[in-house]
């Protein structure tokens, strides 16, 4: 090879070379892999190793822990002292004393009680060894739902465990703790030692312990193999929830799980179908026999507070050693107390069935609930009408509907000049008792409880404006309510004094509203405080609105359908009566009286828990403000009186003319018409135009004139005058121009005699008469609660509602001497409400408001 072969063959050596290096230098440089399989399999088996180990450490831990426990617990149920519970000032007013029979032996519960149970609590008992695993993996994925530990999958086996176990914690440690004892039973015990055990150890609702005194306090009956298959699916239905499927607390919930366990039962072939029916179809009405003790509805309240807002059982409270601080005021419960406790408070009825009553008072400064009682005779545990039950209030829903969010609209005030003319909004026509004006001021309306008025005001702000002001007051309303009726009252499932008290206390309290509560704090065992009460204020109205709500409602006690409640310091409220409902019948299925002083606020229902056509009310609202003023003026005693706050700025209005620039009536005459059964008022016309007449009565026996009705003729027929009786009336005269009503006129004074004439004159029609419609009277609301035929209403200004036709009673017109016929029918469940006035002399003695019959022209 020559030279120049040579050299020419190493450059391009030397070139490949560089090229080589070239190449290499652009390439990544290629990382060591971390995670190889090798190292994967290491890692899960060291892993799976560790885990068993724990799990082995674990399930030896539980098991000898759970042995232990159980040994040591064998035969306790509580290791702490009693629940104890206190009033405002820290006394002692009671505490959860134990209530257990003697334990039954698994010979003497009837199979078919234990196979309630079975059916009920826990299928697979016969077949598991204390632990469900089925069970405890759905629980599982709950947790995981909730993001928290729930009570779920527990066995019969566990829940007796859980009984006898020393802590109320809900932690995973404690449930673990839970299966390992439930474990050591099954080792130890056959299956009827346990379902014995667990049927003897187990809460039956309040302080009752086991099958036996559940038995007994449900039923009056100590031998179980008396009980029929009802009574036992009631007792199986418990568990699950002790107080609210407590049959003599919440009687329909209680059967509605009761038909549940039945249901169970039959699906599992315990029972026949034909035997289920027919215990599903039982009504609870057993009553214990009396055990009064002081306090105990305002405990029972509490207990159920801290249940419902702290998350604590009936057990946990039972066993747990807590100290329960109320807001309970001693001297104001046992007023309240000792007030239903007299029979003279409350209409009489024709049988056994008592007019019952609720009350709750409340410090609307705090929200506190200073005593409260929810009806007559109440049991330990028992039916409670303070929020158990839910009526219609009548026309104390009208400032909570119509007049404070009109006033919080700025579009109206308390001298505001209102419609008060007979008419129709779409297809709903109210009306008034006391007759009508072109118009009438806003505070009048009010006071003389007035339809129309309250009707036109809610149409003008717009139905949903109403209807969501109620709600942010902590009503409970339903999509079905927003429609005109709500004005006058008309809910499709009521209210009850709880709410209507906190509602109320708004405006007591300038407009802020804090939410009722009966706990202040709650201390365990330990001494920790481990709850306190929430008494943040939310505002729901300006103090302005607030104010001026006070002032009417001031005006209705002084002046209005609320004079009974009249005591020795300031009063505002409002007076509320629902109708029958029934055709022909002008009776009252409520009363209510809602009202505040500047110190406390309360409210008072009076009814039969089951209206029909005999179980109805005679009286009005008066009997309700009566009772009202009676308990608050007692109640108070010892609490500083004050005034009622007025917001900055606010002054009183200078009045626009003195009662002397009104002439009063003169003329006055008065006398009845046998033939038709009227007695007949007239008297001189006033010179000037607009005048509107009111006429007063009295029956000689009675100590206050009450208004009768309001006309613009300068004569009128009351036809409302019982037979036998003597009445005084007098006439004034309002005149809207001035906002002034006269001095009253001379009183005149009517006998009415006690046998109408054998024939009644033929019945003639006037042509120029305007046809009436029936008429409830104001503070008449709907006939019960689901029973109203609600309307559709509207949700913005303006536009027309409707509701049902109008309900009993025929309209009272301003014409003298019609002739007397039978009013038509009326709707049972109507809509429509009535004025608190005129007086009637009932049974017993005691004066109300009566709707006034006229006959239909």
């Amino acid at each position: 090879m020559s030279r120049d072969e040579i050299s020419r063959t190493n450059r391009n050596r030397d070139r490949g070379t560089s090229a080589s290096n070239s190449s290499s230098k652009g390439k990544p440089k290629k990382k060591k892999r971390f995670l190889t399989k090798k190292r994967v399999l290491w890692t899960l088996f060291f892993a799976t190793a560790l885990a068993i180990f724990c799990a082995m450490g674990g399930y030896l831990f539980i098991m000898l822990n759970g042995q232990k426990l159980l040994s040591e617990n064998q035969d306790k149920l509580s290791v702490n002292e009693t629940t104890k519970i206190y009033d405002r000032n820290a006394n002692l007013i009671g505490e959860l004393a134990l209530e257990k029979s003697e334990p039954v032996e698994h010979k003497d519960i009837p199979q078919l009680l234990i196979d309630a149970f079975v059916a009920t609590e826990d299928k697979r008992f016969f077949e598991h060894s204390g632990v469900d695993f089925w069970s405890i993996g759905r629980a599982a994925v709950k947790d995981i739902a909730a993001r928290s530990m729930v009570e779920g999958g527990s066995t019969i086996t566990q829940q007796l465990a859980k009984n006898i176990f020393l802590t109320r914690d809900k932690t995973f440690f404690r449930k673990a703790t839970e299966v390992s004892i439930a474990v050591a039973l099954e080792n130890e015990n056959t299956k009827d030692e346990i379902i014995t055990m667990y049927l003897n150890r187990i809460n039956f609702g309040g302080t009752i312990y086991g099958i036996k005194a559940a038995s007994i306090r449900y039923f009056g009956e100590d031998d179980l193999n008396k009980l029929e298959l009802w009574e036992m699916a009631t007792l199986a239905a418990m568990p699950k929830g002790p107080s609210r499927y407590n049959p003599l607390r919440n009687p329909d919930l209680s059967k509605e799980r009761r038909g549940v366990v039945l249901q169970l039962m039959y699906e599992q072939g315990y029972i026949t179908k034909e035997q289920m029916d027919e215990a599903k179809a039982v009504d609870y009405n057993y009553k214990p026999p009396e055990s009064k003790q002081r306090y105990q509805a305002f405990i029972d309240y509490a207990i159920d507070e801290a249940e419902e807002k702290f998350g604590l059982s009936e057990d946990d409270l039972n066993i747990g050693g807590y100290k329960i601080y109320t807001t309970m005021d001693k001297h104001a419960q046992e007023t309240v107390e000792n007030a239903f406790a007299d029979s003279d408070n409350f209409e009489k009825s024709a049988d056994d069935e008592l007019v019952q009553g609720s009350m709750t008072i409340i410090n609307q400064e705090n929200g506190s609930i200073v005593a409260l009682l929810g009806g007559r005779n109440y049991e330990k545990k028992g039916y409670s009408r303070v929020d158990g039950s839910r009526r219609s209030p009548g026309s104390a829903f009208k400032p909570l509907v119509a007049y404070a969010p009109a006033l919080e609209s700025g579009k109206f005030t308390n001298d505001s000049m209102l419609s008060n003319e007979k008419q129709c909004f779409g297809t709903y026509c109210p009306n008034n008792l006391h007759g009508y004006s072109r118009t009438i001021s806003m505070t009048d309306a009010l006071t003389k409880s007035e339809n129309i008025p309250a009707v036109w005001l809610l149409n003008e702000i717009g139905v949903n404006t109403g209807f969501q002001f109620a709600k942010k007051l902590g009503i409970d309303l339903k999509d079905e309510d927003k429609n005109l009726s709500l004005a006058l009252g008309g809910m499709s499932q009521g209210t009850n004094t709880l709410e209507m008290a906190q509602a109320y206390s708004a405006f007591a309290n300038g407009g802020e509203l804090r939410e009722a509560y009966s706990i202040k704090s709650i201390v365990n065992s330990g001494g920790d405080t481990v709850y306190k009460a929430n008494t943040n204020a939310e505002r729901v109205m300006s103090a302005d609105t607030a104010y001026q709500m006070t002032e009417m409602m001031q005006n209705v006690v002084e002046d209005g359908t609320g004079k009974k409640a009249k005591i020795n310091r300031p009063v505002a409220g409002k007076t509320g009566t629902t109708q029958s409902g029934y055709e022909g019948i002008s009776s009252n299925r409520d009363v209510w009286f809602v009202g505040y002083t500047p110190e406390w606020t309360a409210a008072v229902w009076m009814g039969y828990d089951k209206p029909s056509k005999t179980h109805l009310l005679k009286n009005s609202s008066p009997l309700a403000a009566a009772f009202w003023g009676k308990v608050m003026e007692e109640a108070l005693e010892g609490v500083p009186a004050r005034s009622f706050p007025q917001p900055d700025g606010a002054s009183e209005p200078e009045p626009t003319a003195t009662p002397e620039a009104a002439q009063p009536v003169s003329g006055l005459n008065a006398a009845y018409d046998a033939a038709t059964m009227t007695v007949n008022l007239s008297w001189e016309p006033a010179a000037a135009e607009g005048v509107e007449y009111r006429i007063y009565r009295r029956e000689t026996s009675e100590a206050e004139f009450s208004p009768l009705l309001n006309t613009v003729s300068a004569s009128v027929g009351d036809i409302s005058a019982m037979p036998g009786l003597a009445y005084e009336y007098y006439v004034t005269a309002y005149y809207p121009e001035l906002d002034v009503e006269s001095e009253p006129s001379a009183a005149v004074t009517v006998e009415v005699q006690d046998e109408p004439p054998t024939q009644e004159p033929e019945a003639t029609i006037d042509p120029n008469l305007p046809t009436p419609t029936p008429d409830n009277g104001g503070d008449n609301g709907t006939g019960g609660g689901n029973n109203g035929n609600n309307g559709g209403g509207n949700s913005g200004p303006g536009n027309s509602g409707q509701g049902s036709s109008p309900g009993t009673q025929p309209e009272m017109t301003a014409q003298p001497t019609p002739p007397v016929v039978e009013p038509p029918p009326a709707t049972e469940g109507s809509d429509n409400a009535g004025n608190d006035s005129g007086v009637i002399t009932s049974p017993e003695g005691d004066a109300g408001p009566v709707e006034e019959v006229a006959p239909p022209l």
